[in-house]
């Protein structure tokens, strides 16, 4: 799920990354044998069935059956320390999605992405600070003088989406609203940090630039310890200005002196936010696969299903423990989608469209999902509805046993069909979280399509952190989960409903 990491140093002794990484290559490497060997026998079955009846067109299709070995082979796999926590935008992003589409080959899913294969590759651009940046102003009756801060000493950065940005001042107290935000850079006072963050948030929906928070004493201590690193800023596709789950909001916060003076100054000082920087080259890939429907009548109506690939990658070492291998998320989400086209595709062709993408670089503000919206294998238009799946590894203790949970379950009517159908799918139990806006599906919802995200995500305290590992997975849930979703999405993929926003739901 999405939440901008930091880059790390990488640290892990050889002889633990040798054996750990034999020992799971082997164990994929039969996994994926066993898949193969496994579906084989599927596609063998339904090729004599269908000798018997030509026309499964007509013909109910057999319950769709889980996959329980072929599920922990793709979780085995996707996190293990092989993958390296499946860094965004790094060559272990790209070998989890080669891997995705040799099962996605494997299943009978054809690919849709550039030149005839199944890998999107979106060039990326990551700014860097080369020194730190600075807050200027000009206060009245100084003669013109500028005043020029340093990062490290009169304020520090917290968040940035850009390396420069400027706006008028305003102040406020944090249990205040600022009537008239937009384009406004707002020193936000008091002594309550959390409901600081709280009016920053309400200050970026309603159009502000910035907001600086008045820190405490003690924390201002510190900014000298943090701008030891420079502050980072967000990954960009090349040629765009932002990415679909990125914020184009910026976050400081300011000493009590600092403060003190900012306050002081005349509403509406311009307030000039800048740094030198210089900018890296790299590449996000995405995996994407297609499953042509037979009823020409539904060819408008496309069904996306969808997860994230990547992870956080390597990182500050926890317990001696550097990988970031990102089981849950969303190696969980991955495994459902790839079980998903196993069945799909080892049955008679469904009535619709189906296309299955795995998306690179969720992790640090969606670039995957973007470029493929900028590039998708059928007309925007086309793609009715978007099912995600993030984060399904383990149980909610919110809700019932093996029950997930789908973001924004009132902003449309598609989880009461699917609910209706079988699925053990209810409304997200923690909307103060706002993960309808927090995933990749958030990027197509934007351009109308009816995308949400399923998930049993429980707020545990090993996401993002290395313990989100193999090890911490309850496959029975997961195995529960997503049998639950196998009849309903097999009909939805078979139907003629249209999933629709609700009155006010469209974001």
């Amino acid at each position: 799920m999405h939440c901008v990491g930091e880059t790390k140093p990488e640290v892990k002794t050889a002889k633990k990354v040798v054996m750990k990484n034999l020992s799971l290559v082997g164990v994929a490497f039969f996994s994926i044998c066993l898949s193969a060997a496994l579906f084989a026998q599927t596609k063998v079955a339904s090729a004599s069935a269908n000798k018997l009846q030509p026309d499964p067109a007509r013909t109910a299709a057999p319950a769709p059956r889980l996959c329980a070995v072929c599920i922990r082979a793709h979780m085995e796999f996707l996190a293990s320390d092989a993958l390296r926590g499946r860094g965004s935008g790094t060559a272990d992003e790209l070998v989890a999605a080669t891997y995705v589409a040799s099962q996605l080959r494997a299943y009978g899913i054809a690919p849709a992405a550039d030149d005839g294969g199944y890998l999107q590759q979106a060039t990326l651009q990551q700014p860097k600070f080369v020194a730190p940046p600075q807050l200027t102003f000009t206060p009245p009756g100084a003669g013109g003088e500028k005043v020029t801060w340093i990062c490290g000493k009169e304020f520090a950065v917290l968040y940035l989406a850009q390396a420069h940005f400027a706006g008028p001042l305003h102040v406020i107290e944090a249990d205040k609203d600022d009537p008239h935000p937009e384009g406004a850079i707002v020193l936000i006072l008091g002594t309550d940090r959390k409901g600081q963050r709280a009016q920053a948030s309400r200050l970026a929906d309603k159009g502000a630039v910035a907001a600086i928070i008045a820190a405490s004493a003690e924390r201002a201590a510190q900014f000298e310890q943090h701008a030891k690193q420079l502050p980072t800023l967000p990954v960009k596709i090349e040629g765009e200005e932002a990415s679909g789950l990125g914020s184009d909001f910026n976050l400081l916060e300011a000493s009590p002196e600092a403060a003190a003076i900012l306050k002081g100054l005349p509403e509406n000082t311009t307030l000039n936010f800048d740094g030198p920087s210089a900018s890296e080259k790299k590449y996000t890939w995405n995996a994407v696969g297609i499953l042509r429907g037979r009823d020409p009548s539904l060819q408008q109506t496309a069904v996306l299903l969808s997860a994230h690939l990547d992870h956080l990658g390597i990182g500050q070492p926890v317990n001696g423990d550097d990988i970031y291998n990102g089981a849950d998320d969303d190696a969980s989400g991955t495994s459902a989608v790839l079980e998903l086209a196993r069945v799909l595709g080892s049955g008679p062709k469904p009535r619709r469209t189906v296309i299955f993408a795995l998306f690179g670089s969720e992790e640090t503000g969606g670039q995957g999902s973007t470029y493929f919206l900028q590039h998708p294998p059928v007309p925007l238009k086309q793609i009715a509805v978007n099912l995600e799946f993030e984060m399904l590894g383990r149980a909610d203790p919110a809700v019932s046993a093996d029950t997930v949970w789908l973001t924004g379950w009132e902003r449309s009517n598609l989880g009461p069909m699917l609910a209706a159908r079988g699925a053990k799918l209810i409304g997200d139990p923690h909307p103060a979280q706002n993960f309808f806006a927090r995933s990749d599906n958030y990027v197509l919802a934007k351009k109308g399509v009816v995308a949400q995200t399923v998930s049993s995500y429980g707020m545990h305290s090993d996401y993002h952190q290395p313990s989100d590992d193999v090890a911490h997975i309850n496959f029975q849930h997961m195995d529960a989960a997503i049998g639950s979703l196998l009849h309903p999405v097999s009909w939805l993929v078979n139907s003629s409903f249209t999933p629709q926003w609700n009155e006010g739901g469209k974001p």
